[in-house]
């Protein structure tokens, strides 16, 4: 069996699960922290295409199985298959959510560990963006990417 790896990032937010995730699946909500815009929410068996500030080109994501307020996957590695994404929320006696991401698989070489790297970073990066907005209306991700931008 070959290995492979994957990202991994989470975090506590202090709103209930139903809240973070439609934060998460309708984008409504995702506008304001992590994507442009969206054709629509996410959804099981559905293709919907992401536009990021900081990029011109949209990307599909591929709704896999939505279990509401629980546990949503999809996959947006654009028709190859192989990056899917699982976020697993898990509420607390306090009421507050705690949010699993695992993305995965990449290979276990030079190029999939940079890859699991990144992937991390930018997942971090998605909760504490999902986290201040949820929690104080702060849209972290306005302008934090710009230089990434094509001249």
């Amino acid at each position: 069996m070959e290995n492979k790896l994957t990202a991994r990032a989470s975090i506590q937010i202090q709103k209930p699960k139903k809240e973070v995730f439609e934060a998460i699946v309708n984008p409504e909500g995702m506008s304001h922290y992590f994507i442009a815009e969206s054709t629509g929410p996410l959804a099981n068996g559905e293709t919907v295409e992401w536009k990021f500030p900081e990029f011109e080109e949209t990307f599909p994501v591929n709704g896999k199985y939505i279990q509401p307020y629980s546990y949503i996957s999809f996959d947006w590695s654009g028709g190859a298959e192989g990056m899917l994404v699982e976020i697993h929320l898990e509420e607390l006696a306090d009421g507050s959510t705690v949010v699993r991401v695992v993305e995965g698989q990449m290979n276990a070489d030079e190029e999939g560990i940079n890859q699991a790297i990144g992937q991390s970073e930018g997942w971090a990066n998605f909760l504490a963006c999902l986290k201040a907005y949820l929690e104080y209306g702060i849209n972290l991700r306005k302008g934090a990417f710009d230089f990434m931008r094509p001249n």
